[in-house]
C-alpha cells in the first residue's frame, strides 16, 4: 500500500495510490501520525480500500510529507563507503548518528529555499525508514517487526553551517524545506529486499548520484537495532540511512554546490521519484 497526504501546505489529507490513481481516505483515517503508525491501522485501512467507493482524486494536486509531523527524525552519517571517501572520512565502526528537525519536512516537490547566509547547500539522496511498533532496545532478528514501511528523503545539508561552524551536524541539515520527502511511504511488505534497491540524483538533468542500498555499511536492521539502544523509536518515527557518493562536497576537482535556480530530482527503486527547484531565501 502507498500512503499519501494531498492538499495545500499545513492542509494536506491522508490519501491511497492504487493502480498509479489517487484516491482519498480521509473518511477512514484521521492522519498518518503516531496514532495511525501503532497497533493495527495500516491491515485495517486496507481491508476498508477493499471495500471500495473511495473518492478518486485529481493527480494534479500537491503532494505533502506523506506523514504528520514525527516525534523526531534520526540520521545516519557515512553510512557508504563510497561517500566516506569522497568526503575523506574514515569508514565509520558504528553508525553515526545526529537529529534533523523536524521543521524541516516539506512536500516532495515543494521549492527548497536556500538558507540565509548559506554558500554550501549540498544534496543527499536517502532511503528513509518509517518506524511502526515502538522500537526500544530491540534485537537486530526482530527489527522488521518495529518497521511500517519506507520513503524517498534528500537529505539537504549545508556544509558550512554543519562542518566549519563547530558543534553538531544538526545546524547544516534542519533549515526550513531541508527534508522533502515522499511522494509516498510503501508499507514494508511490498519492498521484497529494502537492502538492495537503486537509488539516484540528478542536478539539472545531470546524474550526481547512482547506488545502491546494497552497499550500506550497516543495514536496515542493524540501523533499526543499534537506534533503539540509545533511544525509545516511536511510532511514525524516520531514519534516514545515508547517501552513497556523488555529492556537492565531493565534487572533484572542486566542490560545487546549489544555486538558485537549479532543479534536483531523485529516486528510489519502488519508492517513487521527487523534484526540488531552488530557491532563495526571500528578502
Amino acid at each position: 500500500m502507498k500512503l499519501i497526504r494531498y492538499g495545500t501546505e499545513g492542509q494536506e489529507k491522508p490519501g491511497v495510490i492504487i493502480n498509479e490513481k489517487y484516491y482519498d481516505v480521509s473518511h477512514l483515517v484521521d492522519e498518518y501520525n503516531e496514532n495511525f503508525f501503532s497497533g493495527t491501522a495500516i491491515e485495517e485501512l486496507k481491508q476498508k480500500i477493499a471495500a471500495g467507493g473511495l473518492p478518486e482524486i485529481d493527480k494534479k494536486v500537491r503532494l505533502g510529507a506523506p506523514l504528520a509531523r514525527p516525534s523526531k527524525i534520526v540520521c545516519i552519517g557515512l553510512n557508504y563507503k563510497d561517500h566516506a571517501a569522497e568526503t575523506n572520512m574514515p569508514i565509520p565502526t558504528e553508525p553515526i548518528l545526529f537529529f534533523k528537525a523536524t521543521s524541516a519536512i516539506a512536500g516532495p516537490n515543494d521549492d527548497v529555499i536556500i538558507p540565509k547566509n548559506s554558500t554550501k547547500t549540498d544534496w543527499e539522496v536517502e532511503l528513509a525508514i518509517i518506524i511502526g511498533k515502538k522500537a526500544s532496545y530491540v534485537e537486530r532478528e526482530n527489527a522488521f517487526d518495529h518497521i511500517a514501511g519506507y520513503a524517498l528523503h534528500n537529505d539537504y545539508s549545508e556544509r558550512a553551517f554543519q562542518i566549519e561552524r563547530n558543534g553538531q551536524w544538526v545546524k547544516g541539515k534542519s533549515a526550513d524545506t531541508f527534508a522533502p520527502i515522499g511522494p509516498f511511504i510503501i508499507t514494508k511488505d511490498e519492498i521484497e529486499d529494502v537492502n538492495n534497491l537503486n537509488l539516484w540524483l540528478k542536478v539539472n538533468d545531470k546524474m550526481m548520484q547512482n547506488g545502491n542500498t546494497s552497499n550500506f555499511i550497516f543495514d536496515v536492521a542493524y540501523i533499526v537495532s543499534y537506534i533503539s539502544q540509545f533511544m525509545t523509536l516511536l511510532p511514525g518515527d524516520i531514519i534516514s540511512t545515508g547517501t552513497p557518493a556523488g555529492v556537492g562536497m565531493g565534487q572533484k576537482p572542486e566542490a560545487w554546490y546549489l544555486q538558485p535556480g537549479d532543479v534536483v530530482e531523485l529516486g528510489i527503486e519502488g519508492l517513487g521519484t521527487s523534484k526540488q527547484n531552488v530557491k532563495a531565501y526571500p528578502l
